[in-house]
């Protein structure tokens, strides 16, 4: 207890030099939560195994939202050996934290990338680039993300089988997403859309505003019913559920791979960067990876399978790299072809609305120097409630049908925030979205530290498609990343119905007890325009184009005819023997939803689907 006081008093004298600004809330988790990091959170870190075996039944690539579950499940066979890689370092103190989910981004724990500048998108952003977050991390994205558990429509996946992928429809991966849950809900949990007791915890935050009641109240005012957007029906307003633990983020490293760490079949390198993977050209058999760590070059084989589950940027760029891929693509870096697929073509992304902010005059939004650093921390840290429990500050979902959309499939979700870009006086969000300063001092620096809400309406199923190539054959260098939003101009179009939506969402009885008021100063780029038309509601779209951290379609699971295909339902590369993708890359479309929980999904009928295969042929 004095080292814990000395470290308390000196974060209290930093504060008094500071203020209570928001960004002293980092150092004070890391000197307080360290200190109780095995009461916190009873299952301690795992493993980073030093010394590892020249060979392993299966070996993973990639320990994020689908490898950790892939690793967990396949090492429930006592007689298999598993070798899980991640390119990242563990979790730490600050990421446990849901409210800091921004500190995360553009950190050591994220790959950092950049879409290009195509002209359309991202113009309110340095250089035109939109800031694409991926985590580098045990636990990926699942470590970086607001934590929003969002399953996706019953008719998505209905269509994936459609498509000519048995084994996918709805009701076929219902199960695999009751298999993780454990929903902490007493009203959700004895539904049959949900389960109890998985590795995986689900529940509301334990603090909220009165903003997202009113929020919810605006959606039955607009004819929508309040309910469980996972259940039977999803179009509905809702407050938000997410991977969240007494109050602490719940990442996949620890809901699968923390309580197994000392199964003597499973190893975890971490700081393992894969470079390719190892292929006879004359078998077309993956027999192994290649990967440096900590500056040395190493070499482990793998009997059975290797695994991608590097997610949708990374998992292409390693295929690439090994000569899996579109032959014209590799040969320009002289890369021989082992098989030529078309490996970083369709990509998606959920692409939204961002800085929409609406003033109210009753002071119940998140305003950074409303908030004294230490007593917000003390609340969290003793009682694990308090604002620092918010998912990232994302409130509320909703999911709704413009004219363009059906009911049943909506087309557009909202993510419901009790803040906006100014709510921390331009120390963080700015910079995470990589917002110019002119847009940034015109629109919301006026407005810093106000009391405000915002509205986010994202697309919930883009026509535009993107890709991800190699920049070059250096595996250290990050890819090319196209975006491509709003190449389909029905996209843009849609994305200006729910803008309109959001207005009247706005406008609703329920937040006129609040004074809420649309903040009206133009864009700078936009004055061209009349405030509140389709044609400004457009720029403004293309202006703040903000991605939603969901990539996923680069290795698009498909039937043989289907010339986009890159492995089939079974989640094998086609045409490789020995190698399977196992991640958000497979997925042919989009989900009507956030992507995380699908992600965990795919790892889990992902690693059924390799038990099945390989435990058959004992029989």
């Amino acid at each position: 207890m004095v080292l814990e006081t000395v470290m308390i008093s000196t974060a209290l004298k930093t504060i008094s030099l500071v203020g209570s600004a928001l960004w002293i809330i980092p150092l004070l988790i890391a000197s307080v939560s360290y200190l109780n990091y095995n009461k916190l959170d009873p299952e301690s870190l795992v493993v980073n195994r030093k010394s590892l075996f020249r060979e392993y039944d299966f070996v993973v690539v990639g320990g994020g939202s689908a490898g950790a579950v892939v690793a967990s499940r396949l090492s429930e066979i006592p007689n298999w050996s598993v070798l899980l890689l991640e390119a990242g370092p563990d979790e730490n103190e600050i990421s446990d934290v849901p409210s800091l989910a921004a500190y995360l981004q553009l950190s050591k724990l994220d790959w950092a990338y950049k879409t290009m500048n195509t002209g359309r998108a991202c113009l309110g952003m340095k250089n035109g680039q939109c800031n694409w977050p991926r985590g580098k991390v045990l636990g990926g994205s699942s470590v970086l993300n607001y934590m929003l558990y969002v399953r996706g429509n019953r008719k998505d996946y209905d269509h994936w089988e459609d498509l000519g992928n048995p084994g996918w429809n709805y009701d076929n991966v219902l199960k695999y997403f009751i298999k993780s849950e454990d929903n902490r809900n007493p009203y959700l949990s004895k539904t049959p859309y949900h389960g109890t007791g998985g590795l995986l915890t689900v529940q509301e935050a334990p603090w909220r505003t009165p903003l997202v009641v009113a929020f919810v109240q605006a959606g039955t005012e607009m004819g929508y019913q309040n309910r469980d957007i996972n259940g039977a029906e999803q179009a509905g307003f809702m407050i938000a559920q997410g991977t969240i633990r007494r109050g602490q983020r719940c990442s996949t490293a620890k809901a699968f791979l923390r309580p197994i760490k000392l199964r003597k079949n499973i190893h975890v390198a971490l700081d393992s960067h894969v470079t390719k993977i190892l292929i006879n050209p004359t078998t077309m058999k993956a027999f192994g990876v290649e990967f440096v760590r900590h500056g040395r070059k190493q070499i482990v084989l793998a009997r059975k399978e290797v695994i991608l589950s590097a997610g949708a940027i990374n998992t292409p760029q390693i295929m690439m790299l090994s000569g899996i891929g579109p032959k014209k693509h590799l040969s320009h870096f002289n890369i021989p072809t082992l098989k030529d697929l078309p490996v970083g073509e369709n990509l998606q992304d959920h692409v939204g609305m961002g800085g929409l902010t609406f003033l109210i005059d009753k002071p119940v939004s998140i305003v950074q120097d409303r908030f004294q650093a230490f007593p917000m921390t003390m609340q969290y840290v003793v009682n694990e409630k308090g604002p620092m429990t918010t998912l990232g500050g994302v409130e509320g979902l909703a999911f709704v049908s413009t004219y363009l959309g059906n009911r049943s499939w909506p087309d557009i979700q909202f993510h419901m925030a009790p803040a906006s870009i100014n709510s921390d006086a331009g120390a963080r969000v700015r910079k995470v979205l990589g917002l110019t300063d002119h847009l940034y001092n015109t629109v919301y620096k006026p407005i810093a530290n106000k009391d405000v809400w915002t509205l986010m309406p994202l697309l919930l199923r883009p026509r535009s498609r993107g890709w991800v190539r190699l920049q070059s054959k250096n595996p250290f260098e990050a890819p090319l990343i196209n975006a491509n939003y709003f190449d389909d101009p029905f996209d843009i179009k849609t994305l200006v119905e729910g803008a309109k939506i959001a207005i009247n969402i706005s406008e609703s009885r329920a937040f006129k007890q609040f004074g809420s008021r649309l903040h009206r100063v133009a864009f700078p780029n936009c004055k061209k325009f009349e405030f509140g038309s389709d044609k400004y509601w457009e720029c403004h779209i293309r202006t703040i184009s903000m991605t939603i951290y969901h990539p996923v379609g680069t290795c698009k699971m498909g039937p043989s005819w289907d010339r986009e295909a890159v492995v089939d339902p079974r989640l094998r590369v086609y045409g490789v023997n020995g190698l399977r993708v196992i991640d958000a890359s497979i997925m042919p479309t989009i989900p009507s939803g956030n992507t995380n929980a699908p992600a965990i999904m795919v790892g889990e009928k992902g690693a059924d689907l390799i038990k099945e295969d390989w435990l058959s042929k004992k029989k």
